[in-house]
């Protein structure tokens, strides 16, 4: 797992521990020493810690002109026994929603297992984002935590997107396809 670094082609268009107005600003980070591990395994040192034992993420690209942030994820989203999605939300979103982030993409190729509770702290940021005309999608997550994912009907919240080749586009056409695949849902 050392080996998987947070995807870093948009550096040159943003890094978070350059933006002031991000959780992660002013951050340091070491190519040579690994700190952080999930189940023992040690990640790669780019990855940042948001509260979370079992889950890492990095904030890749943020737009606050036009609302939107990406965000990419490692590990265990484990809301039964971490509540991730409250640490999530508390220590990430919440903050960036007070910068006018209404946008959500939360890319989870390597998002391994979800274990779920309630969905209280879903429908909850569903409703403050529905009526800032905001969303939150989850792109490329694993089949068996999609699995998981729909058994306890979060897609209700959030949307599940599979979007082959992201990394070969920019930010905002990720977005604008995305909101093409919300209106096409919208409309049945």
């Amino acid at each position: 797992m050392q080996d998987i670094e947070p995807f870093y082609n948009w550096r040159h268009l943003y890094t978070a521990e350059e933006d002031p107005l991000s959780p992660f600003y002013g951050n340091e980070y070491s190519e040579f020493e690994f700190t952080n591990t999930i189940y023992n395994y040690y990640i790669h040192p780019q990855w940042d810690y948001f509260g979370s034992k079992t889950l890492f993420m990095k904030l890749i690209f943020v737009d606050y002109e036009q609302q939107f942030a990406i965000i990419e994820m490692i590990g265990e989203w484990n809301d039964a026994i971490e509540n991730d999605i409250m640490t999530l939300r508390r220590n990430i979103t919440d903050p960036l929603a007070e910068k006018g982030i209404s946008k959500y993409v939360i890319i989870a190729e390597i998002v391994l297992n979800f274990h779920s509770s309630d969905d209280s702290y879903y429908e909850d940021w569903y409703e403050r984002l529905t009526d800032e005309d905001g969303w939150v999608a989850i792109v490329n997550m694993p089949a068996q935590s999609q699995h998981d994912f729909k058994r306890s009907h979060l897609d209700r919240y959030i949307q599940l997107v599979d979007l082959d080749l992201w990394r070969t586009q920019k930010p905002e056409f990720i977005i604008t396809r995305i909101e093409d695949l919300r209106d096409k849902r919208l409309d049945y």
